[in-house]
């Protein structure tokens, strides 16, 4: 990614921020969050199977299509619940370097 392109990920979480004030006759994604967090979870989950059924039989295209998907859906469930992309990727940033085994183990201590 350049410096000069925008971050597409913010750019769809800040569209998805103004969907949340439209119409929901007007708005897939107000629809979505008049559902609440249980129907966007539920969403989720279904964009993450259909993800993973095209990771397992489909081809590069159907894939990418899904992957897409599950981003977008993700990001209205973030917002749903009322957690931002950026806590989220500031959580990412501070497990950076951290072996991934290293950082699950730890999570089960916390626990």
């Amino acid at each position: 990614m350049t410096d000069e392109k925008p971050d597409i990920l913010q750019q769809l979480a800040a569209t998805i921020r103004v969907r949340a004030k439209a119409d929901g006759d007007a708005s897939y994604t107000r629809a979505l969050l008049d559902g609440g967090a249980e129907k966007c979870a539920k969403k989720l989950a279904e964009e993450a199977a259909e993800t993973v059924i095209a990771a397992v039989s489909q081809d590069e295209k159907a894939v990418t299509a899904e992957a897409a998907d599950l981003l977008y859906h993700l990001l209205v469930l973030l917002q749903a619940r009322g957690v931002s992309l950026d806590d989220v990727l500031a959580e990412l940033e501070r497990r950076m370097g951290t072996s991934g085994l290293v950082e699950k183990a730890a999570r089960k201590m916390d626990r």
